[in-house]
């Protein structure tokens, strides 16, 4: 007997999360399908796939067999791929989750680059901040901010960042500058999602300043608009604001004290088949950010001049 006998269409099966849709990713019979696995899984003696009438999910054992024949075939790709001395063609379908402002204005044209050159390559992109199943949700990888928690998780650098806090010329003429991290307390700070404890760096330490104010939201955009506005304190990353630091629009304040720089990262499951197209698609944000900054401080300071008129 072929010890490859269902193996395909098990994959297919768990990569489409469907009998019905793994039939017609192979061009057979939803039937043809079904009884194949149900072979498979005789021959092995356990359960791959939980069956009920709305989805199809995988066992544990279905999960751990999934990633070691995903990893068997990619490795098989790869083989056919180096003796050929060919690159395969990307298509298929790439989820990726992304989050903020950075990823509406680098991350997503660089994909939209990706795809350009790969057109048979289908791509989908979340954006949304709460933690990824990556199994559950179908996703390739995810871009995420800060200190990766997660230890099975692999985490590739992709760029630095600096928090910075601003307002508007506006509300500092009304309302002062902080002269300290803790005066921030006595302003009408600008919270984005759940981050009410903003950190900075203090010369005994990092320290964390729990603020407060009358405008909240998880969407930068709406955070930027709102100090524009003169509304009051924001505190995100440098590329949130554009241009509004350059044309004096808005002000940097407490410069001494803004938190150590922060890293975005390209995150995926450390044992997790990565098919040829989120590798290659990994590899191509890779190098389209290798030489990427921030606005310098010089610019900054020198928009900050500008707008007190020195």
């Amino acid at each position: 007997m072929d010890a490859f006998e269902g193996v395909r269409e098990f994959l297919a099966v768990a990569e489409t999360q469907g009998f019905t849709s793994a039939a017609r990713s192979l061009g057979v019979s939803t039937s043809h399908v079904s009884r194949r696995v149900s072979a498979l899984e005789e021959r092995l003696g356990v359960q791959l796939v939980a069956r009920t009438t709305r989805r199809v999910r995988l066992t544990d054992a279905g999960g751990e067999y999934h990633q070691r024949c995903a990893e068997m075939m990619q490795r098989l790709e790869e083989t056919n791929q180096l003796v050929s001395g060919q690159m395969a063609e990307v298509e298929g379908h790439l989820r990726v989750s992304v989050a903020g402002m950075f990823a509406e204005h680098h991350i997503v044209p660089a994909l939209a680059g990706f795809a350009r050159e790969h057109p048979k390559l289908t791509v989908e992109i979340n954006f949304d901040t709460h933690y990824v199943n990556f199994v559950d949700e179908r996703i390739d990888f995810a871009v995420r901010y800060g200190a990766i928690s997660d230890s099975s998780l692999i985490a590739r650098k992709l760029t630095d960042h600096r928090r910075i806090a601003v307002a508007s010329p506006a509300y500092f003429d009304r309302h002062g500058h902080p002269k300290k991290p803790q005066d921030l307390r006595l302003h009408n700070c600008l919270v984005c999602g759940d981050y009410q404890r903003w950190p900075f760096e203090m010369a005994d330490g990092s320290e964390d300043v729990r603020v407060s104010g009358n405008w909240r939201s998880n969407n930068e955009a709406a955070i930027v608009e709102a100090c524009r506005a003169g509304v009051g304190v924001a505190y995100l990353q440098r590329e949130n604001f554009g241009n509004a630091l350059l044309d004096g629009v808005l002000t940097p304040t407490l410069e001494p004290f803004w938190a150590k720089e922060i890293s975005s990262w390209i995150v995926y499951p450390s044992r997790k088949y990565l098919p040829t197209r989120a590798r290659r698609a990994v590899d191509y944000l890779l190098d389209h950010f290798r030489d990427w900054q921030e606005p310098s401080n010089r610019k900054i300071k020198a928009s900050k001049a500008a707008a007190q008129g020195l």
